[in-house]
C-alpha cells in the first residue's frame, strides 16, 4: 500500500510587494489574481488531483481563519485540520506542527508542503514531480523543488544539484544552497545548468522531518510539540498555545533543516511556475494583448505598451505609456516603472513608519458574516455598507463612544435593539443608540444589504463590546 501524502498549506504570508492589492488583513493568497479562483483555492485544487493526496492541513493565522475556511467551503474541500498560529514564526515551526498532528494519525504519512500563493502552470507535470518527490522521500530523503531558471533572476534563491541518487536518476542530491545572487552571480549560475531556483515546496515523510528538527533545531521541536500538546479546538480550528509556539525561533526550513542536512535532495520540476512575488511577475505570466498590456477591469489603452493595468473600481486610461504598473483600488492607487516592482515592499514599510492604515485593510473588509464597505467618514461621523449574508449574524454587542443608523436597501434584517426584536425590510430603517445592547442578522435567502451611519466621539472597530458571538470572538 502506498504512502498516504498529506499536503500541508502554508497560508501566513503578508505579500507586501503586490501593495495595494495585497493588504495584511487580506493578503495575496486570498486574491483572485489569475483567474476566476484565488491563489489559495487554486493551490487547494491543484492538491486534490494528485495520487494519494489527504485533505489538505492548512496553517493560518488567527486573523485569516473565517477567510481560509470560507474559500475552502466554496471549493466543498473540508481540511483534515486548520492550525492556526499564534504568531508567526516561519515555515519551519509551522510545518513541525502540521508534521506532528499527522503523525498522530499516521505515523509513515507524508508531507507535500506548499505555500498558498504560487502559480504552477501544468498539473498533470506537478503531480508527475510529487510522486518522484514522493518515492525519493519514503526511502527517507528531505526532498525539495527545483525550477529550471528561464533567466538570471536576481530575486530567487538557487540551488546546485550534486550526484543522482543511486536508486532514482531523477532526483538530485543537494550541493548547496546559496541566496539571492547578484546579476554577474545569477548568469554564471544559469550558464553552468547545474543550478535550479528554489521554490519554497517540501516532501518528506513527517517522522523524518520531526528526527532532523529534534537533531538540527531542538528548540523548535520542544515549542512544537508543546504548541500543540496544549492546543484547543475552537469551531473547526485548532489553536496553537501561544506561549508554547512563541517560544520557538523564527526561522524557514531552509536555514534550519535543509541547509544542514546530509539527507537532503532535489527534483527538478518540469512546470511553469511562479511564486507571484510582484507586480512584474503577474505581468510575467499574464495574457498579453497584442500590444504586450496584462489588463483587468474596466481599463482604455490608447498607445499604452509592455503595461501591468489593474482597474478594481474605476475607468482606468493609459495613453501613450510603456513599461509601467498601474493598480487602481478604492483608496490607493500605484504607479510604478515596471523595472522597480520589487521596491513597492519599501514602500509599504514607508507607510508602516508613518503609521497609515493603506497597507492594513482595503475599504472593503471581510468578516465570517460578510463584508462592509468604507464609503464616507469625517469628524464624528462614518459611513458603511454592510453585506450580511443568508442566515449569517453580527455579535449581540454595544459601544461606549458611538451610536448607529441603520437603512434596510435589500433583504430582510432581524434586529435586536435593547429588549426589542425588530424585523425590517427595503427601505426601512432604525436607530441604535450609543450604549445599547443590539445584534443585526439576516434570517432570509438572499444577502442582507443596508447603510449604516455611526456618529459620535470615537469611532474605531475596538469600540465593540461582544456579549454574545457564534464566531467565538466575544
Amino acid at each position: 500500500m502506498a504512502a498516504r501524502i498529506h499536503p500541508v498549506i502554508l497560508s501566513g504570508g503578508s505579500g507586501t510587494r503586490l501593495w495595494p492589492l495585497s493588504r495584511r488583513s487580506r493578503p495575496k493568497q486570498f486574491l483572485a489574481l489569475t483567474g476566476e479562483r484565488s491563489l489559495l483555492q487554486d493551490t487547494v485544487t491543484r492538491v486534490q488531483s494528485v495520487r494519494d493526496c489527504t485533505a489538505p492541513i492548512v496553517v493560518s493565522n488567527h486573523e485569516h481563519r473565517f477567510m481560509v475556511a470560507e474559500q475552502l467551503q466554496e471549493l466543498g474541500v473540508r481540511p483534515a485540520a486548520q492550525l492556526l498560529e499564534p504568531a508567526g514564526r516561519n515555515t519551519a515551526p509551522a510545518v513541525a506542527a502540521a508534521a506532528l498532528h499527522v503523525q498522530e494519525s499516521d505515523p509513515e504519512g507524508i508531507l507535500l508542503v506548499l505555500p498558498s500563493d504560487h502559480v504552477i502552470g501544468d498539473g498533470a507535470a506537478f503531480g508527475d514531480a510529487v510522486a518522484r518527490a514522493a518515492r525519493a522521500a519514503a526511502a527517507g530523503h528531505l526532498v525539495t523543488f527545483g525550477i529550471r531558471p528561464s533567466e538570471p533572476n536576481t530575486g530567487y534563491g538557487y540551488i546546485e544539484r550534486g550526484d543522482p541518487l543511486s536508486d532514482q536518476k531523477e532526483v538530485h542530491r543537494i550541493r548547496q544552497f546559496v541566496e539571492k545572487p547578484d546579476i554577474d552571480k545569477a548568469r554564471a549560475y544559469v550558464a553552468s545548468g547545474r543550478f535550479l531556483w528554489n521554490s519554497g515546496m517540501f516532501v518528506f515523510l513527517a517522522r523524518r522531518y520531526l528526527e532532523e528538527l529534534r537533531r538540527l533545531q531542538p528548540q523548535i521541536s520542544q515549542a512544537a510539540q508543546a504548541a500543540l500538546a496544549a492546543a484547543v479546538r475552537d469551531l473547526d480550528f485548532i489553536r496553537l498555545d501561544r506561549t508554547a509556539f512563541e517560544s520557538a525561533p523564527s526561522i524557514s526550513i531552509d536555514y534550519a533543516v535543509m541547509e544542514k542536512t546530509d539527507a537532503g535532495a532535489v527534483v527538478e520540476a518540469h512546470f511553469p511556475w511562479s511564486d507571484v512575488g510582484s507586480w512584474a511577475a503577474l505581468w510575467d505570466i499574464g495574457k498579453k494583448d497584442r500590444a504586450g498590456n496584462v489588463i483587468h477591469g474596466d481599463v482604455h489603452t490608447s498607445g499604452a505598451a509592455d503595461c501591468y493595468l489593474w482597474s478594481e473600481r474605476r475607468l482606468l486610461v493609459a495613453l501613450g505609456i510603456k513599461d509601467l504598473l498601474v493598480v487602481e483600488t478604492g483608496d490607493a492607487i500605484l504607479v510604478a516603472d515596471r523595472a522597480r516592482a520589487q521596491e513597492v515592499k519599501d514602500v509599504v514599510q514607508e507607510l508602516q513608519q508613518r503609521k497609515r492604515t493603506e497597507h492594513l485593510t482595503h475599504t472593503r473588509v471581510y468578516r465570517p458574516w460578510g463584508y462592509y464597505d468604507g464609503i464616507d467618514a469625517g469628524e464624528r461621523f462614518q459611513v458603511k455598507r454592510i453585506m450580511v449574508k443568508p442566515g449569517e449574524a453580527l455579535s449581540l454587542q454595544m459601544h461606549h463612544h458611538r451610536a448607529e443608523h441603520w437603512v434596510i436597501v435589500s433583504g430582510t434584517a432581524k434586529v435586536t435593539r435593547g429588549d426589542e426584536v425588530l424585523m425590517l425590510s427595503e427601505n426601512q430603517s432604525t436607530y441604535i443608540p450609543l450604549g445599547v445592547r443590539h445584534r443585526l442578522e439576516n434570517p432570509g435567502k438572499v444577502p442582507l444589504y443596508l447603510i449604516e451611519v455611526q456618529s459620535g466621539g470615537y469611532l474605531g472597530e475596538d469600540d465593540i463590546v461582544r456579549f454574545d458571538d457564534r464566531y467565538h470572538r466575544s
